[in-house]
């Protein structure tokens, strides 16, 4: 991981790895969008009255930050398909073989938004409008985080690498730290779910690791956990439990873009028995048992559900 002191803006990093004109501006145009949606913070910190797509209630904040996305994404002509974790179906918008598939959680982690803990903008993007496809075939991947400072991470996969930028005093996406690699000595978990329903396998695995030293840092926030277990090392894992077979969390939104960029970092990503970027999408809000961060701990699991 590299840290960089001469200012690097995203525009100036995507045209110096090679990046495809429509594609950076597609890009671009996401990054721009992280001002707004954090400007609107203070105004909207209630509850919106409404659910999302999976009957989970929406702060004020879900319903802006996905209609800015959505507005924004139907008038750039850059885009023929989007599918939201805020909407029932995919938005097909005229023909949606003519531009990219976006995949897109608006504001994840927001009910932490009253407490002011860092929250995010997930986005997966994928070749000529498709949205059902699987998480390896993606063409670029990124998120924002809004904490301390507003950051960006992305790749365009494909080697060229995970780049993390910061938002400046002038507005504009500085590049902060090139090539991030996920370091695989980290002793961070963060565990999701109530562990009085853990199945005995994945309680295994827990105690394996707390064993071993790992300290348990878990927020509520699925992009900012990864976040810091890309830095740190460690694991993230929201599993199957008694109650639920498939989790909690979304492959489209969540699994497949933040998977992507762990991947692309060194990392990996598994439903505890393969590797979640090779499954083969179902439905748009199909969800999906998460393990991602450091190669080490997701190869533990791996063992343990496989044996």
């Amino acid at each position: 991981m590299k840290y960089i002191s001469d200012i690097i803006t995203l525009e100036d990093y995507l045209t110096e790895i090679g990046c495809e004109t429509s594609l950076g501006d597609l890009i671009l145009l996401l990054s721009e969008q992280a001002e707004p949606i954090r400007d609107a913070f203070p105004e909207n910190q209630d509850y919106a009255g409404t659910e999302n797509a999976s009957g989970e209630d929406q702060m004020a904040l879900d319903v802006l930050a996905d209609k800015l996305l959505t507005d924004t994404l139907e008038e750039s002509g850059l885009v023929g398909a989007i599918g939201s974790e805020e909407k029932d179906t995919i938005l097909y918008l005229n023909n949606p073989y003519d531009g990219f598939g976006v995949n897109m959680d608006p504001l994840d982690g927001s009910s932490l938004i009253d407490v002011n803990l860092a929250v995010g903008t997930i986005i997966g993007i994928q070749d000529k409008g498709n949205i059902l496809n699987k998480g390896e075939d993606m063409l670029a991947a990124m998120y924002m985080i809004y904490g301390p400072m507003t950051t960006l991470v992305m790749t365009t996969g494909k080697g060229k690498g995970v780049h993390e930028f910061v938002l400046n005093n002038d507005g504009e996406f500085a590049l902060l730290r090139e090539n991030l690699r996920i370091p695989e000595d980290g002793k961070i978990y963060a565990p999701g779910a109530l562990k009085q329903d853990y199945t005995d396998k994945h309680l295994e695995f827990i105690d394996n690791l707390e064993g071993d030293g790992y300290k348990l840092r878990y927020s509520g926030a699925f992009v900012a956990d990864v976040h810091q277990i890309l830095h740190k090392g460690g694991i993230f894992t929201y599993p199957a439990t008694e109650k639920n077979e498939n989790g909690k969390l979304r492959l489209l939104f969540e699994a497949n873009p933040m998977g992507f960029m762990v991947t692309e970092a060194g990392g990996k990503i598994s439903d505890g028995y393969r590797n979640i970027l090779e499954i083969e999408p179902e439905a748009v809000h199909q969800r999906v048992p998460i393990y991602v961060g450091s190669k080490g701990p997701v190869n533990k699991i791996e063992q343990i559900m496989n044996r």
